[in-house]
């Protein structure tokens, strides 16, 4: 009689991202978050189909109508139909969070990436300049900046409105937010290089003969890319509350562009005669906050390697 004997289940290996998104899956509320981020997008890219009304119509005989059959959510100040400009506000509300999340990590990760990697007088260099835009006042800062490009009678800022239309204001509010914006990005990436720059994986490389560029852009940038996705998701939620408030202050985005920021603005001084004015564009920037916000826990927990089994 012979004996038998069974090999060993193969143990299924998982990259770092596979591990990451297997832990996300399980974490309910950046789940339902993800999906109603999900759902927002979709809103913002159907919005000419989903939106029942031209979001700029206006009807003088019905201002400040309230909700009803053909207007859901009621009337503002032009008898604008208050749903329609809430979807296509989203469009704005978005395209500025996506865009300065985008373009912060990216510039973020570049000077931390360098500082990180070549230490010496390129960190030292670049980290002063990192201390330097932190402790500017960037709330008075982004007034004012945003202030001229709105009022300003300058050639080139007059040009820039006449050429790029109401778009023009989108653009400065979205450069204002990345200059001030990246360098948080920059710190954690700087951090990160640093700790595993030395590792026996980097020193094979170079011991290969890997290029710095290489080294940097194949080995570690792989590597720290769970921190740089956490953090943009952050920043996309940061940005949407960011150019709601300067367009509630009426430095931000400007009409006939529809933004939750300037729809709360237009109502701020009849919210007790009519609260849905203000009611339905604060509850979009607040479940939409609130959903990059759980996203970003949901991403740091599952990229986190200490909390991973």
């Amino acid at each position: 009689m012979t004996a038998t004997t069974t090999a060993p289940a193969e143990q299924k290996s998982y990259s770092t991202f596979q591990l990451a998104m297997r832990k996300l899956r399980r974490h309910r509320a950046a789940m339902i978050s993800l999906a109603f981020i999900l759902l927002m997008t979709l809103v913002a890219i159907f919005a000419g189909v989903i939106a029942p009304h031209d979001p700029n119509a206006q009807d003088l005989a019905n201002t400040y109508g309230p909700p009803s059959h053909n207007f859901p959510l009621g009337q503002d100040d032009l008898g604008r139909d208050l749903f329609s400009r809430i979807i296509y506000g989203s469009r704005i509300s978005l395209a500025v969070g996506f865009s300065v999340a985008i373009m912060s990590a990216l510039l973020g990760t570049l000077m931390g990436l360098l500082a990180g990697f070549f230490g010496g007088r390129t960190d030292t260099a670049i980290s002063r300049f990192i201390e330097f835009m932190l402790c500017l006042p960037t709330l008075p800062l982004q007034l004012v900046i945003s202030g001229l490009f709105v009022s300003s009678d300058k050639p080139f800022i007059v040009n820039l409105r006449n050429n790029m239309g109401p778009s023009a204001s989108v653009f400065i509010i979205i450069s204002v937010f990345v200059i001030f914006g990246w360098m948080t990005n920059a710190r954690l990436v700087r951090g990160e290089v640093m700790r595993i720059r030395n590792l026996e994986y980097v020193d094979a490389a170079r011991a290969l003969g890997a290029s710095n560029n290489r080294i940097m852009w194949r080995h570690l940038v792989p590597n720290i890319l769970g921190i740089i996705i956490v953090s943009a998701t952050f920043d996309v939620g940061g940005a949407i509350l960011g150019e709601a408030a300067l367009s509630f202050l009426g430095f931000g985005i400007q009409p006939p562009v529809s933004t939750w920021g300037n729809m709360l603005s237009n109502a701020q001084e009849v919210v007790l005669q009519y609260p849905w004015l203000p009611f339905y564009p604060g509850l979009a920037i607040l479940f939409t906050v609130l959903a990059f916000n759980f996203l970003g826990d949901g991403l740091r927990d599952a990229f986190d390697p200490r909390a991973r089994h």
